[in-house]
Parts: C-alpha cells; sequence; structure tokens
C-alpha cells in the first residue's frame, strides 16, 4: 500500500504543487488550508506522514503540531519560512520530527519525505522479526508497537524520539557524533543545524529518565556525542 501524507498549508497554489509532486511519486495525499481541518482529517484518514505549515489560521502550525502530540507518533515535518534558529528549535520543542524552510524545491520535500517513511518502513520490517522487544536496563523498547516501556510503565515518544532511543540502545556502548546521528536516525545527510540532535535528545530525556540530575540511559561524552551505556 501507498503512504498517505496530509499537506497542510493556507496557501492553495503551495498545497497543489505539493499535493501534484507527491502523487507523481506515487503517495496518496490529503490537504487541509487550516488547523481545525488538518486536526480532523489527521483524525479521520490516519496518515502515514503530515507536512505542517506554521503560519496558517485556526489555530497556528505550532498549536496544531502540539495537539497532534497527544493523538500520534506520526513524523511531522514542519514548512516554515521562518528562518530564525530559535523559531525552527521551537518547533522541534512542539514535536515537529523535521523542518523545512520556505522558499524550498520540490525535490527537497521528496527527499525529506522518503526519508521519513523509509525509516519507518526499516522499523515495520525489523519488528517481523522474532525478537520483537529489545530489553536494555529498565527499558522494553517494542518495535512492533512503537513503544517503550520503562519498569513497565508507557513512555509516551514521538517517533523520531523512539528512533532516537532505539538506534542508540541496538547499539550501546558505541558513542556518535550529532552529525552521524542526524544521518542514521534522520535517515538523510542532513545540512541544518545539529542542534535538532541535542533538542531532541533533551526532550527525550525528559520523558525517558527518571532523574533528571542523573541520566542513566542516553549519556554524553563531553565534546564527542550521545551514548547509551553497554549493559545498562
Amino acid at each position: 500500500m501507498c503512504a498517505k501524507i496530509l499537506v497542510v498549508d493556507d496557501e492553495q497554489t503551495l498545497v497543489d504543487l505539493l499535493t501534484s509532486n507527491l502523487e507523481r511519486e506515487g503517495y496518496e495525499v490529503i490537504s487541509a488550508n487550516d488547523g481545525l481541518t488538518a486536526l480532523d482529517l489527521a483524525d479521520r484518514q490516519k496518515p502515514d506522514l503530515i507536512l505542517l505549515d506554521w503560519m496558517m489560521p485556526e489555530p497556528n502550525g505550532l498549536e496544531v503540531c502540539k495537539q497532534l502530540r497527544l493523538k500520534t507518533k506520526v513524523p511531522i515535518i514542519m514548512l516554515t519560512a521562518k528562518s530564525e534558529e530559535i523559531d525552527k528549535i521551537l518547533g522541534l520543542e512542539m514535536g515537529a520530527d523535521d523542518y523545512i524552510t520556505k522558499p524550498f524545491s520540490p525535490r527537497e520535500v521528496q527527499a525529506r519525505v522518503r526519508a521519513q517513511l523509509r525509516r519507518g518502513s526499516y522499523l515495520e520490517k525489523d519488528s517481523s522479526s522474532e525478537e520483537n522487544v529489545l530489553k536494555i536496563g529498565d527499558l522494553e523498547i517494542d518495535k512492533s508497537a512503537y513503544q517503550i516501556r520503562r519498569n513497565g510503565v508507557d513512555v509516551n515518544l514521538t517517533f523520531r524520539e523512539f528512533q532516537l532511543v532505539l538506534f542508540l540502545a541496538e547499539n550501546a556502548g558505541q558513542v556518535f557524533s550529532r552529525e552521524a546521528l542526524l544521518q542514521h536516525v534522520w535517515g538523510y545527510e542532513y545540512f541544518g543545524d545539529v542542534r535538532t540532535v541535542d533538542v531532541t535528545v533533551r526532550r527525550t530525556r525528559e520523558k525517558l529518565e527518571p532523574d533528571q540530575t542523573n541520566y542513566r540511559h542516553i549519556l554524553t561524552k563531553r565534546g564527542v556525542g550521545y551514548y547509551f551505556e553497554k549493559g545498562q
């Protein structure tokens, strides 16, 4: 089955352009021009990925992203005319998995979409193996359910946060630079700010770590990057 993508933007011309290009790639595309319609479609249509405009009415993209994260882990790519670093970080803080700054080329959008969906396909394929649950310390990582439990209690992570934890846990003991994590977890050669990794790590730690003063899972190797301690 082809992936279903929800395109949300108040500029109909841009929606039409994205729809045309994505449909040529073989995706099923549904669209909305405002936040309320987007929330309704996301709830009823269950898209595999959402392209979400930041600046739009009723409500804006950040609020839509925040509300979506209460219900779904589906990958969200923010479309934004805001190029300041603080604005991009704010989008990630609200739960977005990625962002694309306007103006952008259709090829860039297609590459980002393919990368997000490819990571999802990898997890689905991997979850069909006999060992669906990876146990490491007090964590159980259920690959088939995209769910992590700590001491038997569900931890509510986004799709990207789940990917980050799974990758580090599967490579426990190995330290990865921010650039390496962008390539392996985000799924493409990333030319944006490496602070994307730092924000995602911080958000994940806030949910995953019981003691914010003494991390037990995602650890930092000063000056190098992040890792899961082997044997945790």
